[in-house]
């Protein structure tokens, strides 16, 4: 079953097996190489938002240097009776390669603070000499200290100078991906869909291979939240529309939460009076669109305070 996913999704089949072809900041690629070089893991904490490669640069580091390792989803698997029966099993034998063996905690920010995360401190410690861990999460600050000052702790960030250089290689490795799977595009859709997403490149190749269903990748399959649009939901809230407004947020709910929060900062700070509130209330709902089971409920509770508090010009 694994096999089959991983030849079917994208994501998985081009997914890079080496440091060097990862998609990152200079800076970010020459410090995992450095690990690469001199044959050595450190316990790992990376940060960053989604999609930017934190678990594929974990893989890839145990991939080159032949280590074995496990990949434990935090979301998925936060019980702590769990955790320790599956890492005292990995753990606790030795690598026929003679290498370190590697535990990779994905999304460790979802793992308890108060139970699972201070029982992953003294696996570090009783598992030093055979094993390494390497968390990930998208907010470092739901880790606790000890795991801070027990791990080497990098942040996944592009910088305004690097998002250039970084999105251009990413359009290289994305033309690449659809010339072996035969997929017609046109650039400029391609290069469109990749300013939408970026630099979420995981959200990126799987709407890439949703839209490439239909035989190519052109101006009529993507759906982009347009001024047009984005003037219909302004509209609703200053006529406190609520229907009109539930309808906008329906027909908009399969853009990324991020790209749709950035999208209504960037566009109602000039139409309301109350800027600060706007702001706040926007800051606040966007966090909370991390751990919301229904995302739908989520942005309207959000659009329906926007109403409430602020006036519009």
């Amino acid at each position: 079953m694994e096999a089959n996913r991983e030849q079917f999704l994208w994501v998985e089949k081009y997914r890079p097996r080496k440091i060097d072809d990862c998609i990152l900041p200079d800076d970010l690629k020459n410090t995992f190489q450095k690990f690469v070089d001199q044959d050595n893991i450190p316990n790992l904490l990376l940060s960053g938002t989604a999609g930017t490669g934190k678990t594929t640069v974990a893989r890839a580091l145990c991939d080159e240097l032949g280590c074995d390792y496990i990949v434990i989803n935090g979301s998925e698997e936060s019980g702590i009776d769990v955790l320790r029966t599956k890492i005292k099993d990995f753990a606790s034998t030795v690598s026929l390669a003679g290498k370190v063996k590697i535990v990779i905690l994905d999304e460790a920010d979802y793992l308890n603070p108060n139970s699972t995360q201070p029982a992953l401190r003294g696996f570090i410690e009783e598992f030093s000499k055979n094993c390494r861990f390497i968390f990930t999460c998208n907010y470092k600050n739901r880790i606790i200290s000890p795991l801070h000052s027990r791990t080497t702790v990098i942040d996944f960030k592009i910088t305004k100078d690097d998002r250039p250089k970084i999105a251009a290689r990413f359009f290289k490795r994305v033309v690449e991906i659809l010339e072996n799977e035969n997929i017609p595009f046109e650039e400029k859709v391609v290069a469109e869909l990749i300013n939408k997403h970026f630099p979420d490149y995981r959200r990126t190749l799987n709407e890439l291979q949703r839209y490439s269903s239909s035989g190519a990748i052109d101006s009529g399959v993507l759906s982009n939240v347009s001024e047009e649009n984005l003037k219909i939901l302004v509209s609703s809230l200053r006529e406190k529309d609520f229907k009109k407004m539930r309808t906008w947020v329906v027909n908009n709910l399969d853009n990324d939460p991020s790209v749709l929060f950035r999208l209504l900062y960037d566009n109602l700070v000039s139409e309301v009076v109350q800027v600060p509130q706007l702001i706040l209330l926007l800051a606040d709902y966007q966090y909370k669109a991390a751990f919301v089971a229904d995302a739908e409920i989520n942005l309207v509770a959000c659009l329906t305070e926007i109403m409430a508090a602020c006036e519009f010009k």
